[in-house]
């Protein structure tokens, strides 16, 4: 058949579920179109649920990535708060938890990533211990930070991080703790870590690396504080875990689908199944030789749009271009490529005061930019990256050297 008139039904509603069934329409498919969301709202944007939204300057108005009326305008069925909880392959319908089954000739899961929760065992399930993932996740955050509330924040990659700056720029105390003994040790190299650490540290968060979460304790079911690793106390009436997140693959797998650190796809978004496409958080795609599975909202538009460009047909596939953002306080930090396997550094002062960027080569060949407060040297690194230019380190590293000498 033509796949323009096709059954397309999507499972999961968040960015890249919105930006698949929007360019669906736009490539011109005509056939029935149902976006599903366990939410009960609207596709709306994640990011600011822990800046804007938390610091009250962001609207639930402004936080949807289309107004309602989108969806009915495009002929998208559009289905809210509406769980997915089976795939029935063999005959081709989504199962939805209200009994509802809905026929498919094509299937996109873009069900998105889990917040990892701290253990019930260790006091997780206390009341005032949260994640932060959704809008009622914020939501629940928001209604716990009354005046004098002190928080922990547990966890020092960049989701600690960011929520750390904005508990302590709503005036409450803030420790993060960060088992690893540096914080951003996963996904930056140490001179990255130092800037972020003196920029916390200036902004007066207590922050201790190096330090385990034994327990959480509490009254009434209440959480008050945690016992460390060494001894070590806090107290906290709001505890954040800011651990990691986790693609969303239930229903991938209990429907048999290949699983590989995400919904395993090809360079067209296609599934172990045919009939099945997946895009964003959820999925790990090849890339220039290796598998990856990429966080962040611009692969799951970029992705999104290119399977919806594959289920209608085209074979172009989807050539990645990772970069990653990240604001806390007065900083932005905007990150280019991919620093996974990096050898060395080279560390430049940025013309303004406070920005830098540091650069990742793996061999010869760059391969990342970290840049804080310098929009310049992420857009050059950016460019170089995507073009394979490599330049010197040591001349990257001389504040002297114009940057546009060397590309």
């Amino acid at each position: 058949m033509d796949p323009k008139a096709a059954r397309i039904v999507v499972a999961g509603a968040g960015q890249a579920g919105a930006a698949l069934v929007a360019r669906l329409r736009a490539l011109g498919h005509s056939g029935p179109l149902t976006l599903v969301g366990a939410e009960p709202v609207p596709p709306y944007q994640r990011p600011p649920l822990s800046k804007g939204y938390l610091k009250g300057e962001m609207s639930r108005e402004r936080l949807l990535l289309r107004p309602a009326s989108f969806y009915a305008g495009a002929g998208i069925e559009l289905l809210t708060g509406r769980r997915a909880v089976a795939i029935d392959r063999e005959a081709r319908a989504l199962l939805l938890a209200d009994g509802r089954r809905l026929p498919y000739d094509l299937l996109a899961l873009t069900t998105g990533s889990v917040p990892r929760r701290l253990p019930e065992a260790i006091g997780g399930g206390l009341a005032g211990v949260l994640a932060m993932r959704d809008l009622a996740d914020a939501d629940r955050l928001g209604a716990a930070l009354a005046p004098g509330v002190r928080a922990l924040v547990v966890g020092g990659g960049y989701i600690g991080l960011e929520a750390a700056a904005v508990l302590s720029e709503k005036g409450h105390a803030v420790t993060l703790i960060e088992a690893a003994p540096r914080i951003l040790a996963r996904v930056a190299a140490p001179a990255t870590a130092d800037y972020f650490r003196a920029l916390h540290l200036a902004h007066g968060v207590d922050l201790r690396e190096g330090v385990g979460l034994e327990r959480l304790t509490g009254t009434d079911g209440r959480v008050t504080g945690a016992a460390l690793e060494g001894g070590q106390a806090v107290a906290a009436e709001v505890v954040l875990a800011g651990i990691g997140i986790d693609p969303e693959v239930t229903l991938a797998r209990e429907a048999g689908l290949a699983i590989e650190n995400g919904v395993k796809v090809d360079a067209h978004g296609r599934t172990s199944d045919p009939a099945i496409f997946a895009a964003g958080d959820c999925t790990s795609f090849p890339w220039r030789g290796v598998r990856v599975r990429l966080e962040s909202v611009p692969n799951a538009i970029d992705q999104a749009e290119a399977v919806a460009a594959a289920m209608l047909g085209d074979e172009a596939g989807y050539d990645a271009r990772p970069w990653f953002w990240s604001d806390q306080y007065d900083v932005k930090l905007q990150i280019a490529g991919l620093n996974a396997g990096w050898e060395r550094t080279a560390v430049r002062p940025g013309v303004r005061p406070g920005s830098q960027s540091v650069w990742y080569w793996r061999g010869e060949r760059l391969v990342a930019v970290d840049a804080m407060n310098d929009a310049r040297a992420y857009m050059t690194g950016k460019r170089w990256i995507e073009a394979g230019v490599s330049p010197d380190a040591g001349a990257i590293a001389d504040p002297g050297t114009d940057l546009k000498a060397l590309g």
